[in-house]
């Protein structure tokens, strides 16, 4: 049977648009999100665990949803808005989820807390006022090796809390 033959080694200029900048990338056809943003990209917040989308590690938010970026491949990103850990400060302030983490104590080795993060990002914008519950089935694909999944969602519920960065009822 005679058919095209595919060679890996080609590459596809394509437009991601990451953080809300537009980088122009040449990427093969089956690389991954993960590989582009880390090694391409330099934005290494974005951490490769398993690499086979079980521990959450490299969660980042494509057009508003969490994904594991080692499972989306960086050609299929393109057609989207990616958020990565390193988008969530705004105007070199940390975003209330950052800072709940850190006053919480939430990051202990810290290798799961971008993938927390992206995962309680799109939580809370989906669910302004979650529940624990609602935390806990937010990161349920999101490993934490140290165990700090209690920490992890008292600053996320402090957060929600805090919320608008206006109001009295700040972290």
């Amino acid at each position: 049977m005679r058919g095209v033959r595919y060679s890996s080694d080609s590459s596809t200029p394509v437009a991601l648009r990451v953080n809300g900048k537009t980088y122009e990338v040449s990427v093969k056809p089956n690389e991954t999100l993960l590989d582009v943003l880390r090694e391409k990209l330099g934005l290494t917040g974005t951490k490769k665990g398993c690499d086979l989308g079980d521990c959450g590690a490299c969660t980042v938010l494509l057009d508003g949803k969490p994904v594991n970026s080692c499972l989306v491949l960086a050609v299929d990103a393109a057609r989207g808005e990616v958020l990565t850990v390193e988008g969530l400060a705004e105007n070199g302030e940390l975003h209330p989820l950052q800072e709940a983490f850190i006053k919480y104590g939430a990051i202990q080795c810290g290798y799961c807390s971008p993938g927390m993060l992206m995962s309680l990002k799109a939580l809370l914008d989906r669910e302004p006022h979650p529940t624990r519950d609602q935390v806990m089935n937010a990161i349920a694909g999101n490993l934490c090796r140290c165990g700090g999944y209690h920490k992890i969602a008292d600053a996320a519920l402090a957060a929600s809390r805090a919320g608008n960065r206006g109001s009295d009822d700040r972290l």
